[in-house]
């Protein structure tokens, strides 16, 4: 059973739209995509008068090579949250098929499935927020044709064993495609599993430049899978969903100098997580700080409704959590830059001495 066999049959099938690029490419004289033949004022030779690459060639080898695949295994969108809306809409029919996510997990999982009148299948993470692989396989029904895993976690930042990804794999074969999120990969111990797309072709992994790579407001994100999937998704995506100002920022990111000075940050955020968690550890009104492996800390307060407003009132906006389950007493804190961060625990040291 080939993996796009679990996808709708009617994608399969279609004919996807051909763009002017996708048609001809390499030409002096453009004139087949109705374009201005006159670049902007303050275009600065990035050419926006034409329409970009689908795929910029440049960027998806720069990535390829990033993340150890081949290119025809990469499909790079605009950030990971294209990608997961691509994979529930070729995957999942409408009012029949599901999707299946462990809460408290990122949102834009049952976001997407819910626009695409899929179900959402729930199996909630285990005690400290761990994946209980029995629980996700003894949950799973022929509807569920996504079973979505975040490592490391968000909101929680705790990280999944590569053992316990293998065996979804193994298990899900010919039922279900596994997506792995590893949008907080970089910040963590232990590294990608992209490599597992070439042992399982119903293995994919959501990737972004928009966290390790500070490129959040630039949207590239990118989705690592067996090549038919790419291929299938390549049919429903938009055609030129790359602007190129996007493009040319995300080329100087992965460049030498780029990636020195993103790894360089990289250091200074896991040095900062640690001594924050040591230090929250130490306040009093903090009842847990959960241990993380991405750019944040989840913090459970005696109140954490009024040390939000604390913060907000001292111009530090943090992200309230209690809405996701099991999390009804915490908060999500980024990492900042060192200053930032002692400014947190400034006010949070004076906010939980006078509560």
């Amino acid at each position: 059973m080939s993996v796009l066999d679990l996808a709708r049959a009617e994608i399969r099938t279609m004919q996807p739209y051909s763009s002017a690029r996708m048609e001809a490419s390499g030409g002096q004289v453009l004139l087949n995509a109705n374009e201005s033949a006159w670049a902007p004022l303050g275009d600065s030779g990035l050419g926006c008068n034409r329409y970009p690459e689908p795929q910029p060639a440049a960027l998806v080898d720069a990535l390829a090579d990033l993340y150890a695949v081949r290119r025809e295994q990469l499909l790079v969108g605009r950030g990971s949250d294209e990608a997961i809306d691509l994979l529930v809409r070729a995957f999942c029919r409408a009012g029949e098929d599901a999707i299946l996510i462990q809460p408290p997990t990122f949102g834009m999982y049952a976001v997407c499935a819910q626009i695409q009148n899929a179900g959402v299948i729930e199996v909630p993470l285990a005690v400290n927020f761990t994946l209980d692989v029995d629980a996700v396989l003894t949950a799973l029904t022929p509807a569920v044709k996504l079973v979505f895993i975040c490592t490391p976690n968000n909101p929680t930042g705790q990280c999944i064993p590569r053992a316990d990804v293998e065996r979804l794999a193994q298990a899900l074969a010919g039922r279900a495609l596994l997506v792995v999120d590893e949008a907080y990969v970089e910040f963590a111990d232990t590294g990608s599993v992209a490599e597992l797309i070439d042992q399982y072709e119903n293995v994919a992994v959501l990737r972004t430049l928009s966290k390790a790579w500070a490129l959040a407001g630039a949207r590239i994100g990118s989705l690592l899978a067996n090549a038919e999937v790419i291929g299938l998704l390549r049919r429903i995506m938009p055609p030129y969903p790359l602007p190129l100002p996007c493009v040319s920022a995300a080329l100087s990111a992965l460049s030498v100098p780029g990636q020195v000075s993103a790894r360089e940050h990289l250091a200074i955020v896991r040095e900062q997580r640690a001594l924050m968690h040591d230090a929250l550890c130490r306040l009093p009104g903090v009842r847990e700080v959960l241990p993380s492996q991405a750019n944040f800390l989840a913090v459970r307060f005696d109140d954490a409704g009024i040390i939000y407003r604390r913060l907000l009132a001292a111009g530090i906006v943090v992200r309230d959590v209690r809405r996701y389950p099991n999390l009804d007493d915490a908060l999500r804190i980024t990492i900042g830059t060192p200053a930032e961060n002692a400014r947190v625990l400034a006010v949070l040291q004076e906010a939980t001495t006078c509560a």
